[in-house]
């Protein structure tokens, strides 16, 4: 069976992308700009869920979030608006959450896989224009 193919971006963070440059040299992956943006309009908080403040937490915690990240974050909102308005919430639905964190870089052990740009840098691809 054929190995998975490590995201560039993964790479570079792991520095395997230094290690066997081979392997990345004709890579083209798609970039994302856009923002997460505002939670959607039916995300929204009563007595049952927050799962609008939910979003807004997450937003604030995770800041690498971008449009791609939509729908884990808004299955995310849905289960700890839950757990914030006191909700009982199953093993399953945790085990989802901590799923949809997991993919969006946001447990511990993924975090330090996540590289944020450093602002005083110039990024490379505005060199390149």
């Amino acid at each position: 069976m054929a190995r998975s193919r490590t995201p560039r971006a993964k790479a570079a963070v792991q520095a395997s992308d230094t290690k066997n440059p081979q392997r990345f040299k004709n890579r083209i992956e798609p970039k994302v700009d856009a923002p997460i943006g505002a939670p959607p309009d039916w995300l929204v908080d009563n007595d049952l869920s927050k799962a609008r403040t939910a979003w807004l937490t997450f937003t604030a915690e995770i800041p690498w979030l971008n449009e791609t990240h939509r729908s884990f974050l808004e299955i995310a909102s849905n289960i700890r608006g839950r757990l914030m308005t006191g909700q009982e919430v199953g093993v399953q639905a945790l085990n989802l959450l901590r799923q949809c964190l997991g993919q969006m870089g946001a447990t511990p052990a993924d975090a330090t896989k996540v590289t944020l740009p450093n602002d005083d840098e110039e990024d490379e691809d505005d060199l390149d224009d």
